[in-house]
């Protein structure tokens, strides 16, 4: 079956992660997925990745849908434009979902000191990555959606509540994602286009099980640095579950909602790519986090 068969999608920050979990998942429900990000062959972004968006794409294709890679730098307010452009050129400005990803944090965020010993141009240039580019894919996407009376914006984001993540500008950045969600959702609403916050678990992405020095295949054996990777969840998991959210007629009743994908997996019937429904929020209750 492939609900999204028809469908157009928008990833931004597809080039690896959860980015790239959701592209392939969306392919898999057969979505048409354009997979947007920086990282190109002969030109890959500052992130130290070798990922591109068309290894992305191929993979898009290969699970059933198809990827069609764009180079876009979000932060760059004439790609973005190139982008809107694109889908009235190629599908008529049709834009059924809209995910917006794109991080870039990682190395920006100095744990275990407090805000004022963290380098202030680092914290900002988070906020610009993980924010601003979100600000500008939705100011020229919506109107897409807006146009034709339907879509779905999804940001992703890390928690499902307003806590303190640990880092003053980390938590500013994810909590600010969610804050978009609710924002856009009010102003949509009237216009019959959904937007939530979506957060995964721990993820297993590419460069966590570097991290760890472990591979898809016996990243288990990580869990003897850190227990609480036995709880990971891959990619493909968050994947599904934009891809149910996607094919759901009713998503508009969950407009302005913050979702994770334990939460939607007790929901929707699908399940991480080796079979099992890892449920972050159950362990972490146990654990008392």
């Amino acid at each position: 079956m492939k609900p999204l068969e028809g469908k157009v999608a928008v990833v931004a920050g597809a080039t690896r992660g959860a980015g790239r979990g959701i592209a392939v998942m969306l392919g898999e429900a057969g979505a048409t997925v354009y997979v947007t990000g920086r990282s190109v062959r002969g030109q890959l972004s500052d992130m130290g990745r070798t990922e591109t968006i068309e290894e992305t794409a191929e993979l898009v294709t290969a699970s059933g849908g198809l990827g069609i890679p764009v180079r876009v730098d979000y932060s760059v307010e004439s790609d973005v434009q190139a982008l809107h452009s694109l889908l009235i050129d190629e599908r008529g400005g049709q834009l059924d979902l809209l995910v917006n990803d794109v991080w870039g944090g990682d190395s920006l965020a100095a744990w275990g000191k407090p805000f004022w010993e963290n380098a202030l141009h680092d914290g900002i240039l988070m906020q610009k990555r993980a924010i601003h580019t979100h600000l500008m894919a939705s100011h020229y996407l919506a109107p897409l959606m807006v146009a034709r009376k339907q879509g779905l914006i999804i940001e992703i984001t890390d928690g499902s509540d307003y806590a303190y993540r640990g880092n003053l500008y980390y938590s500013l950045a994810k909590i600010s994602t969610i804050h978009l969600a609710q924002a856009m959702a009010a102003d949509l609403r009237p216009h019959h286009v959904a937007a939530v916050a979506l957060s995964p678990g721990f993820l297993r992405s590419e460069a966590m099980l570097d991290h760890f020095g472990v591979t898809e295949a016996n990243w288990r054996d990580a869990g003897q640095k850190d227990v609480h990777f036995l709880q990971s969840e891959t990619p493909a998991y968050i994947g599904r579950a934009v891809a149910a959210l996607a094919a759901d007629p009713n998503v508009l009743a969950r407009s302005g909602s913050i979702l994770t994908t334990w939460g939607l997996s007790d929901e929707y019937p699908f399940t991480d790519a080796d079979g099992r429904r890892p449920h972050w929020g159950k362990y972490a209750a146990e654990q008392g986090f």
